[in-house]
């Protein structure tokens, strides 16, 4: 079967570029900084220098809609218990060798990108399926950022807040744009040296961390983060202590942070799936550093899926996987037991939408 190509409506111009002397033109979006000549696309795959300028080929189009609980993004301070309409596109702009949506995140074939919306139109039918949100996930937004800022939009003009999950991996002033649109974020914050970055990513650990700062002191975008714990990779004591610790000192205790389990994938089919033991040991040690939300994911473990109160150390929000079970928290998010604000976005009662995956089909 010949492989689908991007129709005119799927290209689209960018800002984030200028033109080299000797002919080719710089993508000046993320920190890869890829100089490409005429036809050649960038790592992420979807910007390519088309007649001297850079544009996005995958504008309204997707690899597939799906509705999910919030806590899976994971978010689980931004409005328990609702649903979001998730999507993304095609590509990537780093290669982690470990990646778990290889088959999106990698694919360089555009009949990946079998569904198409115009961002009305998936505002529209994330109001119709009763969603709070729509998540921009399973690759990073980043590079579909026009894109994703123009559905935002739409979804800010009928009341639907927009979520990013992303790896930070963006330079300093497209991403003062994009995250203006952004209502919450969950960043892959993958490991906690530079050799990892470099090695297992091929990015750069420093504008990462460069952009957890900016979302934390000049942004109200609410943000948490998650680290996939890799056996005999990223998951030392001396670098989790390092990482929280971090943390604690530069973005406060309040972020909440998620260490969630790998299983073996892509180009990293030698490494055993992470132990519960590994998740629990990372959470007591973020715990014992200073931070207040900790969570581990990828694993069945209720006791550190759920939140608790830093005051009177209370369980104020009970999870099973995505399931909400005990609740104790009032209407503007404080805690029943002693009144303590929990960090987050509340808004009234949870919701209920539990561990539902719904596929749809948008047209």
């Amino acid at each position: 079967m010949a492989q689908v190509q991007p129709d005119s409506s799927s290209i689209v111009d960018t800002r984030y570029w200028h033109a080299l002397d000797d002919g080719r033109v710089q993508c000046d979006l993320c920190p890869r900084h890829c100089q490409l000549r005429e036809g050649k696309r960038g790592v992420c795959f979807i910007r390519q220098n088309i007649d001297s300028e850079i544009k996005l080929t995958s504008y309204g189009r997707s690899s597939g809609f799906c509705v999910d609980p919030i806590e899976k993004k994971p978010l689980n301070h931004f409005y328990p218990g609702s649903s979001v309409l998730s999507f993304g596109t095609a590509g990537c702009n780093l290669c982690c060798k470990f990646c778990q949506n290889w088959d999106i995140s990698k694919s360089r074939h555009f009949d990946t990108l079998g569904s198409q919306a115009s961002p009305e139109l998936l505002a529209a039918t994330a109001k119709k399926m009763g969603c709070k949100s729509v998540a921009f996930t399973y690759n990073d937004p980043v590079i579909f950022h026009e894109y994703a800022i123009d559905v935002a939009q739409a979804c800010h003009e009928i009341g639907i807040n927009s979520v990013a999950v992303t790896a930070g991996y963006i330079c300093p002033e497209p991403r003062v744009e994009f995250f203006n649109f952004m209502d919450a974020a969950n960043v892959d914050l993958k490991g906690f040296t530079q050799e990892f970055y470099h090695k297992i990513c091929s990015g750069n650990l420093s504008d990462v961390l460069n952009t957890l700062l900016y979302l934390k002191h000049e942004t109200q975008v609410w943000f948490e983060i998650t680290t996939l714990l890799i056996p005999d990779e990223n998951d030392s004591v001396r670098e989790l202590e390092r990482q929280t610790q971090w943390i604690v000192d530069n973005l406060g205790a309040n972020v909440p942070l998620h260490f969630s389990a790998f299983h073996p994938d892509f180009h990293m089919l030698n490494k055993p799936r992470t132990s519960v033991s590994t998740l629990m040991r990372a959470r007591e040690i973020a715990l014992k550093q200073g931070l207040n939300y900790v969570y581990t994911g990828n694993v069945h473990d209720s006791a550190g899926g759920s939140s608790y109160c830093p005051s009177c150390h209370q369980r104020v929000i009970e999870r099973d996987w995505y399931e909400l079970g005990e609740y104790c928290l009032d209407s503007a998010g404080h805690c029943h037991h002693c009144g303590e604000p929990i960090s987050g976005r509340f808004d009234g009662a949870p919701g209920h939408f539990g561990h539902r995956r719904i596929p749809i089909k948008i047209s």
